[in-house]
């Protein structure tokens, strides 16, 4: 609780990094691998209800997705990001920053954005104020694999590992079809 948040409503602000910390735990002491796969056990735990930020000012916290969910955005943020050692500063950065601050989600928002350089608003609409569930759809046409995600918010950009019997592809999901030849 180093930062704490002006609003109940964007109480993810500490339980999303608090649980995400947990992972960072499990991969310090067991390896990237068992990271993921706890990132991924997280997963069932989530209900996908409502949105992860409550109603600001009337005393409402958000969703309870806001642990396992928050976590998740959390991982697929640090998958754009796709540089752990920019990832490990962001930490250090943002606790020196905000240290014993009082903030809101759209700073913190804004915040990772900025430090990034990446457009992340349409991952923030679609973790933190949307409760639909994406959707990736793939179609195997001889050597051309398509793809695309539906049923999210708009401009949501997704990075997906695509696995083949033998090899696999780092992508960015869209909501226009793609093809990858495999």
């Amino acid at each position: 609780n180093n930062i704490t948040y002006q609003d109940i409503a964007d109480m993810w602000v500490h339980e999303s990094f608090t649980t995400y910390s947990e992972a960072l735990f499990i991969e310090y002491y067991y390896g990237k691998n068992a990271s993921e796969a706890y990132i991924v056990g997280q997963r069932k735990h989530i209900g996908n209800h409502s949105p992860i930020i409550g109603k600001y000012n009337v005393n409402e916290e958000g969703s309870g997705d806001m642990y396992y969910k928050g976590s998740s955005m959390l991982h697929t943020i640090r998958n754009m990001v796709d540089n752990d050692s920019l990832w490990r500063q962001f930490f250090r950065d943002i606790n020196k920053d905000f240290y014993h601050q009082t903030v809101t989600g759209a700073q913190v928002e804004q915040y990772m954005i900025n430090k990034f350089q990446l457009p992340l608003g349409p991952i923030f609409d679609q973790y933190l104020r949307s409760s639909n569930v994406p959707i990736l759809e793939c179609k195997i046409n001889g050597k051309k694999l398509e793809y695309r995600i539906t049923n999210a918010v708009p401009n949501l950009t997704i990075p997906i590992t695509l696995k083949t019997d033998r090899e696999q592809f780092k992508v960015k999901a869209t909501s226009e079809w793609q093809t990858l030849i495999i």
